[in-house]
């Protein structure tokens, strides 16, 4: 067993578990954080993204005790007693359907949003179809997952 501790969305969290667990199998089975969904375990779907020390990781293929010491934030973590204004923008604009992927959309669409206003890039609807290249929705057709992420970024 590895002793594993960790901030998640803001709370200090430890556990022992085998070397080889996943964030994601951390999050949902030891501290029953079940927003992070876990779709695919290959690192396709995106469901499961987090953000690690800032940055958007998909948890289903980094193991928890790589992460030791780590600030963590789920989609649990993103509301402060209001919804972050990208679930805002998600659910004005209809940006999802049955919402397995939304958690994984939801937080790379905030990472993205951060990295280009730090980069003072434009973010247009072509370069949020390309970073979302690795999050698969089988339900919307991204139309209006694009729209959110497109509103949330003129309000963060």
């Amino acid at each position: 067993m590895t002793s594993v501790t960790m901030t998640v969305n803001g709370k200090a969290a430890s556990g022992d578990v085998p070397g080889e667990t996943l964030l994601s199998d951390f999050l949902r089975e030891h501290l029953r954080l079940t927003g992070t969904h876990v779709g695919c375990d290959t690192s396709q779907c995106g469901a499961c993204v987090v953000h690690v020390d800032g940055k958007a990781v998909k948890s289903c293929t980094v193991l928890a005790a790589s992460l030791d010491g780590a600030e963590v934030t789920t989609v649990e973590g993103l509301a402060n007693g209001e919804l972050h204004p990208m679930q805002v923008a998600f659910n004005e604009n209809h940006g999802l359907q049955c919402g397995f992927c939304t958690p994984g959309m939801i937080m790379s669409g905030i990472d993205m949003i951060n990295r280009y206003k730090a980069e003072g890039k434009e973010l247009t609807d072509d370069a949020i179809r390309h970073e979302l290249e690795g999050n698969i929705c089988r339900c919307t057709g991204y139309h209006n997952i694009v729209r959110s992420i497109k509103d949330a970024a003129a309000s963060m």
